[in-house]
């Protein structure tokens, strides 16, 4: 009595926002299936030419009662995906995580920064991408991540604003139950997440999942440390960040606790 399905939700972003944590946390309701890897269909040209079925046959077995969900944060900066998910549903709902600009950037900086150490690649300071001849470096790719504003703005084309619900990825690490209730209201789905399905772990420093009889943490890649940031370069970034922050949040009549 099972079958893939098309998606009805996406986590479309953003890369460091979280993504992994909201999926394995959603996880635990018995009416979501999710898939097990980013897919890249939207975003990704040659994906997206194999097809509706390629995409289809990526999915879980899920029975009437379930939702299917996928992530891929490179969706949201993508300027192809807004378009290519309308096409597919045009009634989809989609979820977006976002935490404080500045520190996407210095993840998304620590994340290629361990990737080239394991690589045996050579590495450069975060001052050293960032600054260039004594100015920021807006060209920087995660700089450009982070103008949540420009990004936005490209699917609200496609998509009304009621069918995008924001996570805030800075609250869902701290205290995730409350974040996920909000999604379970935004998906319709009965309330089945609860605070004991979370327990903090000391070690890692973020909450871990418990369901079904077993514990679970996110991957070691997750929560590494950050480097220790020039204060000058971060009042750099929050006073670059500080004009599109505004903008964004009357795009989406809300405000986050950000720089």
């Amino acid at each position: 009595g099972t079958s893939r399905q098309i998606p009805q939700t996406i986590i479309i972003g953003v890369r460091k926002g979280g993504t992994r944590a909201l999926l394995e946390m959603l996880d635990i309701h018995p009416n979501i299936v999710v898939a097990a890897t980013e897919v890249h269909f939207f975003d990704w040209d040659e994906n997206y030419v194999k097809g509706i079925d390629w995409y289809r046959n990526l999915m879980p077995c899920s029975s009437g009662n379930q939702i299917t969900i996928e992530k891929t944060p490179g969706y949201f900066t993508s300027p192809q995906a807004p378009e290519r998910i309308h096409d597919m549903n045009s009634s989809i709902k989609l979820l977006l995580i976002l935490r404080d600009p500045t520190e996407r950037v210095i993840s998304d900086y620590t994340q290629v920064y361990y990737n080239r150490v394991e690589s045996h690649k050579p590495v450069q300071l975060f001052e050293d991408i960032v600054i260039k001849n004594g100015a920021l470096n807006t060209k920087y790719k995660a700089i450009q991540r982070s103008l949540y504003d420009v990004h936005m703005e490209k699917w609200l084309k496609h998509f009304s604003l009621d069918q995008i619900h924001i996570v805030d990825g800075n609250t869902l690490i701290k205290d995730p139950l409350p974040e996920l209730q909000k999604v379970e209201r935004f998906l319709n789905l009965p309330s089945r997440i609860m605070s004991s399905n979370f327990y903090f772990n000391q070690t890692k420093g973020f909450y871990c999942i418990r369901s079904d009889g077993r514990e679970r943490c996110l991957h070691e890649s997750k929560g590494r440390p950050h480097p220790l940031v020039n204060n000058t370069v971060l009042e750099q970034l929050y006073s670059y960040f500080r004009e599109h922050n505004a903008k964004f949040y009357r795009m989406v009549n809300h405000s986050f606790d950000w720089h």
